[in-house]
């Protein structure tokens, strides 16, 4: 604990991060959000556009037709001395998994700007790829980064909270897959992130919130068709596919109400969620 000194004048020698009297005119700001918050409200006639929503993951394959194109793409190599480097993704997609996550979003939220970070070789990747792609994607300033994706490593843990909270400041909201055995994972148990399970209803709008943290909501995520490599789809499960579903409604309600920080996004999803009163409606 620090202790001030009082000053003749109480506005000399303020502690850091502190107002001069008479400050808070200078910084009033809006309340965004009107008393009832609905999905009419939240969602209708929204797209996604002017959205930049990122999929960090195995990357996309950009031509697939469930796609539709990607905004721009970069891949996260690790050499023989664990160095990382950010370069224009030329390879695609490696498994299917992160053309599944981009589908998803195209879907829901059609017009949203759709990039792509890959750190996955196959389903698998070294945690100094998954940090230095966060670590781009949240430089870049993107909307929305889906991260369907986690790492059960203690060592990157402080590192990712880090980073979960400089995109937090940033205005960025980071939405992230529970990991789907019961075991310790990051990013998604920080307090910053969205995080997300899955549930087994069809429709990709209903979603719960969970009033049992860490999991916060629970999104479509059992027996989804998703595209897959080859312009195809296949049907899976996992909380992989739960995630993009919330992350393209996010996108839903910040294209229809730019300027909304992490936390305000996150208060909407919880009171548009199918099993808040009124929040269907």
């Amino acid at each position: 604990m620090s202790i001030a000194h009082a000053a003749a004048d109480p506005d000399d020698e303020l502690p850091a991060w502190s107002l001069p009297r008479d400050a808070g005119a200078r910084i009033a700001v809006r309340n965004p959000l009107p008393a009832r918050v609905d999905r009419r409200w939240a969602l209708e006639g929204a797209t996604g556009a002017g959205v930049r929503v990122c999929i960090v993951d195995s990357g996309v394959e950009a031509d697939h037709p469930l796609v539709g194109g990607l905004a721009g793409a970069v891949a996260v190599t690790v050499d023989a001395d664990g160095k990382t480097a950010t370069q224009p993704d030329t390879s695609g997609d490696t498994c299917g998994h992160g053309t599944a996550c981009a589908g998803i979003v195209r879907s829901l939220a059609p017009e949203a700007e759709i990039h792509s970070v890959r750190v996955l070789g196959g389903l698998t990747g070294s945690g100094s790829a998954l940090v230095a792609g966060l670590r781009h994607a949240v430089t870049e300033g993107y909307d929305v980064i889906n991260m369907s994706l986690s790492t059960t490593k203690r060592a990157l843990g402080e590192t990712l909270r880090e980073l979960a909270d400089t995109a937090y400041f940033r205005r960025t909201l980071i939405v992230a897959s529970a990991h789907n055995m019961p075991v310790e994972s990051y990013p998604w148990r920080f307090s910053s992130v969205v995080s997300v399970g899955s549930h087994e209803e069809p429709d990709p709008f209903v979603f719960y919130a969970n009033p049992d943290p860490p999991v916060e909501f629970f999104g479509r995520g059992v027996d989804v068709e998703v595209a897959w490599l080859g312009g195809g789809t296949i049907r899976a499960t996992g909380n992989s596919f739960a995630t993009p579903t919330i992350a393209a409604i996010a996108a839903l309600v910040l294209s229809k109400h730019p300027g909304l920080a992490p936390f305000q996004v996150k208060t909407v999803l919880s009171l548009i969620a199918n099993n808040v009163a009124d929040g269907g409606a």
